[in-house]
């Protein structure tokens, strides 16, 4: 396809992207179009001059590297505590824990102790993974299990490595999605309101790069080839495969490494961004559909030396997308999407240390260091801006948990604490 075919293709796909969400929701991993942009408006851009002010802080939420998802007035996240991981829901008008319920016998021991999952929020229920593989159903109003389904019992599932599972399920319809990773049901489809199977997606070893299993990454959807399709990053890299039925469609595999493949994928049209650390690599994918047989095709690949998101996530905006470049490192870095070439970026530091957990608002993106630090930089292509950062009042172990913005306030969970900041002009 011709450059100007892309460009049209990107351009469409990031204003999309960009539109004002109804409402000011974040109900679950990535926001609600899991693009990691917010709708927040009348933000302050401009924290050299107004650094974020804490607004409050809270306790309670245990041990654990999953971000938040708010829907009203309620905060709902994932933490071990009380012996076990638990779901928790927390009032943000009386800044308190008014349920939470284990959803484990036990606190899972994979290292990294804690949890992952960022729960998907859907009206009176919620739906979660938790890291010793198993997904569950709950009531939002009091936390009550509706029903909960073991991987490993139901599905024969498996991590492609040993840090636990950490997925956050796919609410589509009247469907929910997750990945177990068995040779038969590398994900599965269930009906939400019982947790019954729809269909599964056979996927048995196929060898390369990677290791059989789920990876950490969460399923995005997908119009691809002109179907509609589930696509995620697995053990042995990129895969889609149809709503319809589960069938795999097709697979890529050089993405793939075989310690941890995590960052979520960006989908715009017929094109696939995955990346990976550990010294993998970054690609951009075209499917085409045959007459029903699909093919990915490798528009640019990009190695571990050139580009690679570790984990923290990668964001489009316009036909450019911004990441944190480097294994172990949140480099911060701009790339032209058509390309992959770098606007700016690369091996520059920033002003934090670690990997960055990222999200964006008001043309502005916010990079949450490992370290700690959380710095506003302009989604500007042509040059990096950077327009302040601040130190948490808060800092226990690695800062993973990707920041959210909701209403004008920055939501950042730190193991037990939870800190909320302003960012009202």
């Amino acid at each position: 396809m011709k450059r100007v075919s892309l460009l049209v293709l990107f351009c469409l796909a990031g204003s999309l992207l960009c539109e004002v969400c109804r409402g000011e929701d974040w109900p679950q991993w990535r926001g609600p179009k899991r693009d990691n942009i917010s709708a927040s408006t009348g933000i302050n851009t401009d924290w050299e001059a107004k650094p974020p002010q804490l607004l409050w802080q809270m306790e309670g939420l245990g041990d654990g590297y999953s971000s938040v998802s708010i829907v009203g007035n309620r905060l709902y996240t994932v933490g071990n505590r009380d012996n076990a991981q638990c779901v928790m829901a927390v009032d943000l008008d009386k800044r308190e824990v008014v349920w939470s319920t284990p959803v484990t016998n036990g606190e899972p021991d994979h290292g990294y102790k804690g949890s992952r999952c960022t729960p998907a929020i859907d009206g009176d229920r919620l739906y979660v993974v938790s890291s010793d593989g198993a997904i569950s159903c709950l009531q939002t109003d009091n936390g009550s299990v509706v029903w909960s389904k073991n991987f490993d019992k139901e599905w024969q599932g498996r991590m492609h490595s040993g840090w636990g599972f950490s997925e956050s399920p796919l609410v589509d319809g009247d469907h929910v999605l997750c990945t177990p990773g068995g040779d038969n049901a590398m994900i599965v489809c269930l009906n939400k309101k019982t947790g019954e199977t729809v269909w599964t997606t056979a996927m048995p070893d196929p060898g390369g790069n990677g290791s059989a299993g789920a990876g950490y990454s969460s399923i995005m959807i997908s119009k691809a080839g002109g179907v509609k399709q589930y696509v995620t990053l697995v053990g042995r890299g990129l895969i889609g495969v149809a709503a319809q039925d589960g069938k795999l469609l097709w697979t890529y595999n050089r993405v793939a490494n075989g310690t941890a493949n995590i960052p979520t994928p960006i989908v715009a049209g017929d094109y696939i961004f995955g990346s990976s650390g550990y010294g993998t690599g970054s690609c951009l994918i075209k499917i085409t559909n045959d007459n029903g047989n699909f093919q990915a095709n490798e528009v640019y690949f990009k190695s571990g030396d050139n580009l690679q998101n570790h984990h923290g996530g990668m964001i489009l905006i316009g036909k450019h997308i911004y990441l944190g470049n480097g294994h172990g490192n949140g480099f911060p870095t701009c790339i032209d999407a058509l390309t992959g070439e770098k606007t700016w970026g690369d091996k520059f530091r920033g002003p934090g240390g670690g990997s960055a957990a990222t999200t964006a608002v008001a043309g502005h993106l916010i990079f949450r260091y490992e370290d700690g630090t959380v710095a506003l930089i302009e989604a500007n292509p042509a040059k990096y801006i950077l327009k302040g950062k601040f130190m948490p009042v808060v800092k226990e172990r690695e800062s993973w948990a990707h920041p959210v913005v909701v209403d004008k306030k920055l939501y950042l969970r730190e193991q037990n604490h939870l800190m909320v900041y302003d960012l009202a002009k």
